[in-house]
């Protein structure tokens, strides 16, 4: 299984239900509330109706970013977001779609309503994983398609001169000072920058 695959399964099966945003005609974002219906190792499917302002968007805009979170509360929740193209595949895929969400029947309840719907694929882009549960936060950063990984987030470079300060201002405790330089674990961190901002030699940096 590839390493995105397990945040989509994660998605579709656990979580379910998204919003989605796109961008209108002026430029402006749109959200919508819309299931992922289900994935594979070459992204994520949902449909939708050929006659709603959505599909407008995004057939001629081909892109689309969501956000999708779990939880009872703020701190036990577990949150994914994916941006990225999408590429209409059509009505082939709808009665396997219906078969997986059977709850679609109730929607769309005869096979002549179901020819209203297409289904899309989010077939390339980025997407982050990132759990508040966990002590401390845990946040990983993933890619799909083609898409190529980019470092983000704070970074230690040889300008450290160990004293230590950005340790003492992290909220999740997630720098090691063991070594010059020291190291921020990329998966415990929140990117809240005071590491940056309380260094005294400017020794860390944004990516």
């Amino acid at each position: 299984m590839f390493e995105h695959e397990k945040y989509f399964r994660y998605l579709v099966e656990e979580i379910h239900t998204t919003i989605v945003a796109t961008v209108d005609d002026e430029g402006l974002p749109v959200t919508a509330a819309i299931d992922m219906m289900d994935c594979d190792e070459k992204g994520l499917y949902f449909l939708t109706a050929k006659g709603k302002s959505f599909y407008d968007r995004l057939v001629k805009r081909g892109v689309l970013a969501l956000t999708a979170i779990k939880g009872e509360d703020t701190m036990s929740s577990a949150a994914i977001s994916v941006r990225g193209k999408v590429k209409e595949l059509g009505y082939d895929r709808i009665p396997e779609l219906f078969e997986k969400n059977p709850y679609m029947h109730e929607i769309y309840p005869t096979g002549e309503s179901m020819h209203a719907l297409t289904v899309f694929q989010i077939y390339e882009g980025t997407g982050e994983w990132f759990d508040l549960s966990k002590k401390p936060i845990e946040r990983d950063s993933f890619t799909f398609g083609n898409a190529q990984k980019k470092e983000e987030g704070y970074f230690i470079t040889d300008a450290c001169i160990g004293c230590g300060s950005c340790a003492a201002v992290c909220p999740q405790q997630c720098i090691d000072t063991s070594d010059i330089p020291h190291v921020i674990r990329q998966e415990n961190c929140l990117h809240c920058g005071n590491c940056m901002t309380a260094c005294p030699v400017g020794a860390v940096v944004r990516m």
